[in-house]
């Protein structure tokens, strides 16, 4: 049954006249175990710039931890309340800690730490596709300062936007490195120019890349990748993406880097959060 379902999507996007994809996409939580290179593209943002403190005051660092182990995201601040983040990050947990107000990855302004109680994890999130990537993640109300601040949702006006064209600014925390040489762990960023989606289909495919989703172009190897996952995509103050999806082939492989796109989902964060644009 699995293989017919396969094959009749594989059907009616050949039918509909879209290019096969040149690439996989995988979530950057997974793509160190793939590409097996702990002195390599794991885990920073590649090629980005040092933030300085307070820069991006709706950075939020999560340390998530299972029966299995553990793992780093990022997420952002949209209200006192509430951290938004990839369902790929929430995905097994069975807790988190939240930093606030960090620009070094440890020495956060302030941390708290909740069981998976408080996930919210969007309900059609699919692990095949990538589809609904997307969690919220309940915290104890905290006050806003120069250090911890939201971020903007898009207005509802903005949802028709495709933000083609736009450069947005992506930020996350590199993990320390496997090898003897320890590397501090600061906030990184970088600006990434938004494209259209029929472009990104073109490495993806259109069942990865759908209205659901924003593209961002790649050049020199500036990406997201491993442990930014969950992290956000902001343009003109205003939060539009959350890290979603990179390459399998690695974040300096020139591909494009997938992100939810925020305004498709701005009713679901109203309803499960009561936070509105």
């Amino acid at each position: 049954m699995k293989v017919f379902v396969v094959l009749a999507l594989f059907v009616a996007t050949a039918s509909a006249g879209f290019v096969t994809p040149s690439d996989q996409a995988v979530h950057p939580r997974d793509l160190a175990a793939i590409l097996a290179q702990p002195e390599g593209i794991q885990g920073r943002i590649t090629n980005g710039k040092e933030a300085t403190e307070g820069q991006f005051a709706y950075q939020i660092g999560l340390n998530f931890s299972s029966r299995g182990g553990g793992w780093w995201c990022g997420g952002s601040l949209i209200d006192n309340n509430w951290v938004l983040t990839a369902a790929h990050c929430t995905s097994g947990a069975t807790g988190v800690t939240v930093y606030l107000g960090s620009t070094v990855r440890t020495n956060p302004k302030l941390s708290y730490t909740v069981d998976s109680r408080n996930f919210v994890q969007h309900k059609s999130y699919n692990s095949l596709t990538l589809a609904n990537d997307i969690s919220l993640i309940k915290i104890p109300s905290v006050s806003y300062s120069r250090y911890i601040s939201n971020i903007a949702l898009p207005k509802i006006s903005s949802s028709y936007s495709t933000y083609s064209g736009v450069n947005a600014i992506a930020s996350g925390w590199g993990l320390i490195s496997d090898s003897a040489i320890a590397v501090n762990s600061k906030l990184q960023y970088a600006q990434l120019q938004v494209i259209d989606n029929s472009v990104c289909a073109k490495t993806y495919g259109p069942l990865t890349v759908t209205s659901k989703t924003i593209c961002t172009a790649t050049p020199s190897g500036t990406s997201t990748c491993s442990g930014d996952s969950g992290g956000p995509l902001v343009a003109d103050g205003v939060l539009i993406g959350v890290t979603s999806f990179v390459s399998r082939a690695g974040c300096q492989s020139g591909a494009p880097a997938g992100f939810v796109r925020v305004t498709y989902f701005l009713d679901w964060i109203r309803q499960n959060s009561g936070v509105a644009s």
